[in-house]
């Protein structure tokens, strides 16, 4: 006598029967709900039918059943997916209309999937984030959970897997992968979990698990007479380069990747239309991304001295010795950490040359809405959150004019402000 049971720790349906006098559980992907149940109730009165009349074939109904050693041989079924997809359709038939159970849509393996899912995907992403997500399925999910079918993956799995990536040695031997790590690479597994469970008809497991709390990371600026120490020091073949960076707040694909067919003289205008990601042009980092930046006068003119230096010997403005354009590791290596070691500067990232284009526009009291849009920001909610706390220590407007009006209303009397009440 087969019976329908239900598994605590998923709340999954399945199957347990006795056969030959060997007891068998075979597992579905199906929620224990009412409906559920009717449905399997057609499924197993299939199995006992067969087993009654003698021709029960184990492999014909659970072709990837733990048992099907035991109980199969090479002649049971000769296309098991093709006699399961039958008896779904029989079935559904007997079921007047209801669905096949979800336990006939043969889950496939995380690693089937996932290499489904990829090939899916990849056509609409960018060459980089194809490159990052190839990199985290070959390094970490396909080894972690590659054998294990997509609907038999459960949530202590997927909690296991993420100590487990905490514990793995980070950026520079650093113990630990980063949080902002750790959570790029679960965000790939969550995608995957819960397209298959939309495909294959089970609760994803990825349920209620919050992504790790990311410690903010806090923006380096340099100071206006740090940048013109910069700018005074700096190579001569690459002082118009850094002038444009510190100037206009362009990423640094966006810099690189800067065409002279997008820098528009006459206007005054640098046009963001392409960047440079892992030596490949692609689109911008966003829509909000493509956008004109007004040049100062000072970018002007070492966008003027460099047209002398590339324009006749590359499409590009800002290029090397081989009139490529600029490799970023090989800057930051060469020139960019031994000038700020030179001038005694902290280190950091040629990255914040954007950063210090946006506190220098802040602290000069341009408009925050013209800010934004030098960046490349959709709204101004990133530029206040990331550097809001820099214009008060440049610009004073940090609560002391309210402090100065209060003061003067404590110097003088009420009614002694100066003017009469006919004339206030």
């Amino acid at each position: 006598m087969a019976s329908i049971r239900v598994r605590k720790e998923t709340g999954k349906l399945y199957v347990d029967f006795r056969l030959n006098g060997a007891r068998c559980r075979e597992q579905t992907t199906l929620d224990d709900t009412p409906a559920n149940r009717k449905t399997l109730e057609k499924f197993v009165a299939r199995i006992e039918r067969d087993m009654a009349n003698g021709t029960f074939i184990y492999g014909r109904y659970f072709p990837e059943g733990k048992l099907i050693s035991k109980f199969s041989n090479a002649d049971d079924v000769s296309d098991p997916l093709g006699e399961m997809r039958k008896l779904a359709a029989e079935i559904s038939a007997i079921g007047n209309g209801v669905s096949p159970p979800a336990a006939m849509k043969l889950a496939p393996t995380f690693k089937e999937f996932s290499e489904t899912w990829f090939g899916e995907n990849a056509v609409q992403w960018r060459k980089s984030y194809s490159v990052t997500i190839r990199d985290i399925l070959d390094k970490h999910l396909v080894p972690a959970f590659g054998e294990k079918v997509v609907n038999e993956i459960l949530k202590a799995d997927i909690l296991g897997f993420r100590s487990v990536l905490s514990k793995l040695p980070g950026r520079k031997n650093k113990e630990g992968l980063s949080a902002s790590r750790i959570n790029y690479i679960m965000m790939a597994l969550r995608q995957i979990l819960d397209e298959a469970a939309d495909r294959f008809s089970f609760t994803t497991p990825y349920r209620k698990i919050k992504a790790l709390k990311v410690q903010k990371t806090d923006v380096q600026p340099f100071s206006l007479s740090e940048v013109q120490k910069i700018l005074e020091t700096v190579r001569i073949d690459y002082r118009n380069y850094l002038t444009t960076r510190f100037f206009t707040g362009m990423r640094t694909g966006e810099i690189d990747g800067l065409k002279w067919q997008y820098v528009d003289f006459d206007a005054r205008l640098i046009l963001i239309r392409e960047t440079i990601v892992a030596g490949e042009e692609e689109y911008t980092k966003t829509d909000a991304s493509q956008r004109e930046i007004q040049m100062t006068d000072a970018v002007f003119a070492a966008l003027h001295d460099q047209e002398n230096v590339s324009r006749s010997k590359s499409e590009f403005v800002f290029i090397n010795e081989v009139a490529k354009p600029l490799d970023k590791n090989n800057f930051t290596r060469r020139v960019w950490r031994p000038l700020l070691r030179h001038l005694g500067l902290k280190l950091r990232r040629p990255y914040q040359t954007r950063h210090t284009a946006a506190t220098l526009w802040l602290s000069a009291g341009e408009n925050p809405q013209w800010i934004a849009r030098q960046l490349g920001h959709a709204s101004t909610e990133m530029l206040f959150r990331i550097y809001a706390r820099f214009v008060p220590n440049n610009t004073r407007q940090d609560g002391s004019a309210f402090e100065r009006l209060l003061r003067e209303a404590a110097s003088h009397p009420t009614g002694e402000t100066g003017g009469s009440e006919e004339s206030a």
